[in-house]
């Protein structure tokens, strides 16, 4: 899988994961829902986020 790719999947893990949390565990964890979203968006128009730097990191192929 490409870095764009492992990116989607990730993201998609932590929203349901902390809206789940948010909701069972403390509201708190929806400000983390909030960061996730955030950087989808700027990514967008950067091209660049802090997930694809680790990644990249880690070998995954670009």
């Amino acid at each position: 899988m490409t870095v764009d790719r492992y990116l989607r999947m990730i993201a998609g893990f932590f929203v349901v994961l902390t809206l789940a949390l948010g909701h069972w565990v403390n509201p708190a964890w929806y400000y983390f829902t909030v960061f996730v979203g955030l950087n989808l968006f700027q990514s967008a128009f950067t091209n660049w986020c802090p997930m694809m730097s680790i990644l990249r990191k880690l070998g995954v192929r670009t």
